[in-house]
């Protein structure tokens, strides 16, 4: 019979363990305070995201305030010089009237008309004046009103902007700090359990977000930067680096990137807390350095399911997700997961 190149990398690890005389390992579970840590982390991970939501809300509103207020500002200078304007004016009429001897010269001239149509004209022109001076009057009042109106409203919106600053921002930093606090009790929790070399098993969290419906297959994580990428060089890998690293913080959800059936959940040795899936087009996704797991070996996961929460176990530098593509369940069939995912639909 003749075996395809997968098969006789699946027989490699076999045959080793065969003759000395040991097994592939398989993860052993035991009760302990990792899970009420997972579920805390889980759960401030989920108020950070509303906080977020809300300050960013807030945000907003308090960017359109302060674009109202700048507007309000504007309005302010164009109702002084309005008002200014008006003032102006007002005192013309004011100073003409002085020159010609005011409503007395006026009477004087109705008085000494010589005809009446010299005295209506006269009429119609003092009639005139008090309009215009009127006028002006009410629009000096108005504009007066304007700018008291315009200048509280200004105030108001600057001082509402500073208080819900201060406020949103003394939340996202409570709720930032409790998170860091668990995030590193996880970890550290998850630490322990690694040196032990004994898995504390699956936690079982309710999902948060959105699962993706009608895709087979999506990233592991929903928001990373790409750090080390497969076959890339580093002092902290014996030969290349075999996958693709996520930095992402400690206690983010991880997710299986297409379904398949968990073939293994273990714990120590350079990847620390890892997870294999077994996936129906016979390749293998794995994901280590992993904090908790949400999955038990032998379980079925769907695409985008909750399969574990990141950290930094084994040889680990930092808080990352290290996720690799393989041909078999073992290190050393990797291919390039940035590329496979590629060919199957998802851009990282």
């Amino acid at each position: 019979m003749r075996l395809r190149p997968r098969d006789r990398l699946l027989l490699v690890p076999a045959a080793l363990c065969a003759l000395l005389g040991t097994a592939v390992p398989a993860a052993t579970a035991s009760d302990g305070p990792q899970a009420g840590t997972s579920a805390e982390v889980a759960r401030l991970f989920e108020e950070a995201a509303k906080a977020t939501a809300t300050y960013e809300k807030g945000r907003q509103v308090a960017e359109a305030q302060l674009t109202r207020a700048g507007r309000l500002q504007g309005l302010l200078v164009r109702q002084r010089r309005e008002l200014a304007a008006v003032h102006d004016a007002v005192g013309g009429v004011a100073r003409a009237q002085y020159r010609t001897g005011g409503p007395l010269a006026l009477t004087e001239q109705l008085l000494l008309a010589k005809n009446p149509d010299e005295l209506m004209r006269s009429q119609r022109l003092a009639w005139q004046v008090e309009r215009a001076v009127n006028h002006l009057l009410g629009r000096a009042r108005q504009a007066e009103q304007r700018f008291t109106a315009a200048e509280g409203k200004a105030l108001a919106a600057w001082r509402e902007l500073d208080v819900r600053r201060e406020q949103l921002a003394t939340i996202k930093r409570g709720i930032e700090m409790k998170l860091e606090a668990a995030q590193w009790q996880l970890q550290d929790e998850a630490q322990s359990s690694v040196a032990a070399g004994k898995c504390t098993g699956a936690v079982h969290l309710e999902e948060s977000g959105e699962v993706p419906s009608g895709r087979e297959w999506v990233t592991p994580v929903e928001q990373y930067e790409l750090s080390a990428g497969f076959d890339s060089q580093g002092e902290h890998w014996a030969h290349r680096h075999t996958g693709q690293d996520f930095a992402v913080a400690i206690g983010t959800p991880v997710r299986s990137v297409g379904a398949g059936r968990v073939i293994s959940v273990s714990c120590g040795g350079a990847f620390g807390i890892e997870i294999v899936v077994q996936h129906p087009d016979g390749y293998y996704s794995q994901y280590a350095h992993l904090a908790a797991v949400t999955v038990d070996q032998g379980e079925q996961v769907s695409t985008g399911q909750l399969i574990a929460q990141s950290g930094t176990t084994g040889n680990s530098t930092g808080p990352h997700l290290h996720f690799e593509v393989r041909l078999t369940p073992y290190l050393g069939s990797g291919v390039d997961p940035v590329g496979w995912l590629r060919e199957h639909g998802v851009d990282v």
